[in-house]
């Protein structure tokens, strides 16, 4: 009995303390949370709280500048713009081409490299994602230099097949920067799905080949519906992406007169900071995309959600 009740007490010694493993892992996420909080939470705050106020002149503007706090007045006055609703148009549109277009080749190359040969997926990975590793700034300039007749040796080789696109005009500016984006974030889409098209189970996919299925129907009937959580992520991640469209029409008003500095809500927020110098109404610009993000992210992981669980 001595010796059990020895061997019980080592046993309850070297047992860890109730708590420890929590307070362990809150040491270890705290820096996380620390950059996050100063880094994301923070600018935020400001933000919101810049957007409360305004700038107010005194006179004919010889009294110098009074801060005043207007409330909800900078959120009236920046939504009661036409350009900056205007943006919101064309942003539109631009979801509408660009959403479809993105997922749709992501998915197509995704299941083309499923199906290819073990030797050439790490390749094709490769090749896919390189446009991503481009910075999106430069990835602009070059499309913008493709683009552009005189310079372009690609509108040069249309042109001399007796085939007129003006990519920057005011019709195909839209399609372009499509384009762009396409281009840049196909190929990280491309290994979100891929990874999931490698979790399928391989012996559903015998299955169906025993029955007679072709690799085809195998990829729209089996594979397709399987990675249809990998699929809302991705979603998600372009529709946030969208809504953050800056760089694109931002290099391209350089070279087309299509493009104003108004020309999405993004570029309107950075005119009225860097141009107009109106920096409340640009952090209310700012707040307002924020919380339509927000709430486009709920609806898509909501309809997500209910898609799954059928």
């Amino acid at each position: 009995m001595t010796i059990r009740s020895t061997v019980g007490t080592r046993k309850l010694r070297h047992r860890p303390l109730a708590g420890t493993g929590g307070r362990t892992a809150a040491i270890f996420l705290s820096p996380f949370f620390v950059l996050f909080v100063l880094a994301m939470v923070a600018p935020v705050i400001y933000a919101i709280g810049m957007s409360l106020f305004a700038e107010r002149r005194n006179g004919l503007g010889f009294g110098g500048a009074v801060v005043e706090f207007v409330g909800l007045g900078n959120y009236v006055d920046v939504l009661s713009s036409e350009t900056f609703v205007a943006g919101f148009g064309r942003l539109a549109l631009y979801c509408i081409l660009y959403i479809p277009a993105l997922l749709a080749v992501a998915l197509l190359f995704a299941l083309l490299l499923d199906a290819a040969v073990a030797k050439a997926k790490r390749v094709f990975q490769l090749l896919l994602f390189l446009p991503h590793a481009v910075p999106g700034v430069i990835a602009a300039l070059i499309w913008a230099y493709l683009y552009t007749p005189g310079v372009s040796p690609f509108v040069s080789a249309l042109e001399s097949g007796g085939i007129q696109i003006d990519f920057l005009s005011l019709q195909m500016v839209l399609p372009s920067m499509v384009n762009i984006a396409v281009w840049e974030w196909a190929g990280y889409n491309v290994i979100i799905l891929f990874t999931a098209l490698q979790a399928v189970p391989r012996e559903v996919l015998e299955a169906a080949r025993v029955d007679g299925a072709s690799e085809i129907r195998t990829a729209l009937s089996i594979k397709t519906p399987l990675i249809a959580p990998a699929l809302g992520v991705a979603l998600l991640f372009t529709v946030i992406g969208s809504l953050q469209l800056f760089t694109e029409p931002k290099i391209l008003s350089t070279a087309t007169t299509a493009v104003t500095s108004t020309w999405v809500p993004n570029m309107w927020a950075y005119d009225a900071a860097f141009n107009r110098n109106n920096l409340p109404q640009a952090a209310a610009a700012s707040i307002i995309l924020a919380v339509l993000a927000g709430a486009l992210s709920w609806v898509v992981t909501r309809f997500t959600s209910k898609e799954r669980t059928r």
